[in-house]
């Protein structure tokens, strides 16, 4: 299976160089900018209408916490995959013989956003993960792998959850895609990379730079599973 994944498209996703010979993509979430889920929602129509048309068989996507509208349920699975577009909501679904396991959760941040839930309580949902599952997506990524960036006070910091990695360190799938923390500045977290010890591919497929909305700084990454 080769796979493009995409995430923190936030309405640049015209923009997108897609490749070809792509059997599945998979977003990550934060396809879209407001925080208002009333003006979320036609960006997130635009959005599901351009994902819609994408010439790949298998077209999966989960929410960010950008995705207001989804949470609101201003949109609903039902329409989302009446459009031919698979929308994973803290379940599974198999795909060429890999179960695919999506979640919009993301550990409580700021207030007013989608899909947050405490790091107290967000393991309940990583613990619900299938130990065969193939491929894992969430919006935000594990602690410590490709999470990095400055808070406000100039100081890094490493934004992922550490219950997300013990649950992915423990049932070690073939991909885990996330996305959420962009790149910024001279910290780049847009890519891929593995872990010693584990044959996992970890990828975040942020595709815009903190500082610089409105233009793609990344086109995703490509995986091919076996």
């Amino acid at each position: 299976m080769k796979i493009l994944h995409i995430s923190d498209t936030h309405m640049c996703h015209n923009q997108l160089m897609i490749p070809d010979g792509i059997d599945t993509v998979i977003h990550s979430g934060d396809s879209t900018n407001y925080q208002d889920p009333y003006k979320n929602e036609p960006e997130m129509h635009s959005f599901l209408l351009w994902f819609q048309r994408l010439k790949i068989p298998n077209r999966i996507m989960i929410a960010g916490n950008h995705d207001t509208s989804l949470e609101r349920g201003l949109i609903k699975k039902d329409y989302i995959e009446s459009l031919g577009i698979t929308y994973l909501f803290n379940e599974t679904v198999e795909v060429e013989g890999l179960k695919i396991f999506g979640s919009p959760y993301t550990p409580t941040f700021g207030t007013g956003w989608a899909f947050n839930k405490s790091r107290a309580k967000i393991n309940r949902v990583w613990d619900s993960i299938p130990e065969d599952t193939g491929i894992v997506v969430t919006h935000g990524p594990p602690r410590g792998i490709l999470d990095t960036t400055y808070r406000r006070d100039n100081v890094t910091e490493l934004c992922g959850d550490s219950s997300l990695l013990k649950r992915m360190l423990a049932i070690q799938p073939k991909l885990v895609c996330f996305g959420h923390i962009h790149n910024t500045r001279d910290i780049r977290n847009a890519g891929t990379t593995q872990v010693a010890g584990i044959n996992t591919i970890f990828s975040n497929g942020s595709c815009c730079t903190d500082g610089k909305f409105g233009v793609l700084t990344s086109h995703g990454n490509v995986i091919s599973l076996e």
